[in-house]
């Protein structure tokens, strides 16, 4: 077992001991609507978030050195280059997005990395695209509210 999987797993059992032990800290008159135990429930649920990420990380550190040692492949590049063609997908993203708004912006963002992750060009990358940027509007404007842009280019269709 790695340092960091131990580490987690004991940072996980202090969370769990945190937050059982800050639920008897006893309101006071001058308690707002979050009351005495908010802050510490919100920092026990952060410390466990931490934990996890530090047990999967743990856990993948771990299968790679695995598949590093046995000369297994798993087809991953994660070079400089595939890096920076992220980023470059995301800046195009950012730019074109006040022009052709949200749905569609996230629509030729979620096809461009499928393509450029190499799934194959078929109706499957086109149905993902659309039906992930639907849902992702829907997410944030039906269900949070967060008004996400039209687009200039669809402003007087609207």
């Amino acid at each position: 077992m790695s340092k960091d999987l131990i580490s987690g797993v004991v940072l996980l059992a202090i969370s769990g001991t945190y937050y059982a032990w800050s639920g008897g800290i006893a309101d006071s008159t001058l308690s707002d609507e979050v009351g005495a135990t908010g802050l510490p429930h919100v920092l026990s649920f952060v410390l466990a978030i931490l934990a996890v990420l530090l047990i999967v990380r743990a856990i993948l550190v771990s299968r790679a050195r695995t598949a590093i040692a046995t000369g297994a492949d798993d087809g991953s590049d994660a070079s400089l280059p595939r890096a920076i063609g992220f980023l470059l997908l995301g800046a195009v993203y950012v730019f074109v997005l006040p022009f052709i708004g949200y749905v569609a912006g996230t629509a030729l963002l979620i096809a461009a990395v499928a393509l450029y992750e190499g799934a194959p060009r078929n109706w499957v990358v086109l149905a993902a695209a659309g039906g992930g940027a639907v849902l992702y509007w829907a997410l944030f404007v039906k269900l949070l509210g967060v008004h996400q842009p039209v687009g200039s280019l669809f402003q007087g269709l609207l």
